[in-house]
């Protein structure tokens, strides 16, 4: 059984001591490919997650800024961002999006740098991975003006929202990807979005070192549980995990293509 992990934080500094180990026990586990995220810091590096990939065969990267870290964005780093995306492993421009939970970065200046990375990864002709917390309406509404029309998609990391949400989601073309909140008990309307999705809109991930599912909640997030979620997606949908296995990676390959 080979798995993907399409989403994890494999630079974050929980890693520095055991890095290497953690990759092998992916390996062990069936994860055959891993996309580290290239957010990092912020700006002005925007390479976190290129330089693992060049390290190591199973690992793909993103780069982009993260709302997070909007307000570091320069006009040198949006020229950065669309030379890197030229990185042979570099599959997709994010994570990338609004976060008015923390609101690090005041709100317009969030938006503004969702827009322009839009508009390199439109102009790169790569998908984007979002990230939305507490901001759906603003995001979808970028969305459907600024991306849209591209026709390229992207995935939705983390998904954590209801069923219609997810349908807006796949109407805009994007993927579904679920990670570590599915398996939580109480996370009734995730678990409803990712037993109506549509097959072929279906990611897992793990957000590592975040977000670790059920068994491993609380502690430390790492590529390998990525098993975990497979297997509860696998529950939801009444398929077999290898099933859900088959079509996720599948899913994964035709967005690196």
């Amino acid at each position: 059984m080979k798995l993907v992990d399409s989403h994890c934080h494999l630079d974050n500094p929980q890693f520095d001591a055991d890095r290497k180990s953690v990759i092998e026990r992916a390996l062990a586990a069936g994860v055959d490919r891993m996309v580290v995220i290239g957010t990092g810091e912020g700006p002005p590096d925007l390479e976190a997650g290129i330089r693992l990939a060049d390290r190591h065969e199973p690992i793909y990267a993103t780069v982009g800024v993260h709302p997070h870290d909007a307000s570091k964005a320069t006009p040198e780093s949006y020229k950065r961002l669309a030379e890197l995306l030229k990185h042979p492993k570099v599959i997709a421009l994010g994570e990338i999006g609004l976060d008015y939970h923390y609101d690090h970065s005041p709100r317009e200046v969030q938006r503004a740098v969702f827009i322009e990375q839009m508009l390199i990864a439109g102009e790169a002709g790569k998908p984007i991975v979002i990230h939305t917390r507490e901001a759906w309406e603003d995001t979808i509404a970028l969305l459907e003006t600024y991306w849209r029309p591209r026709g390229l998609g992207g995935i939705m990391h983390c998904f954590s929202g209801s069923p219609d949400q997810a349908a807006l989601c796949v109407d805009l073309g994007f993927h579904l990807s679920f990670g570590g909140i599915v398996t939580f008990p109480k996370a009734a309307d995730v678990q409803e979005a990712a037993r109506q999705a549509p097959a072929d809109r279906i990611l897992i991930e793990t957000d590592a070192p975040y977000l670790a599912p059920v068994p491993y909640r609380g502690k430390r997030n790492e590529p390998a549980y990525v098993a975990e979620t497979a297997r509860k997606l696998a529950e939801l949908r009444g398929v077999s995990v290898e099933e859900i296995a088959r079509i996720t990676s599948a899913n994964f390959l035709r967005i690196c293509q």
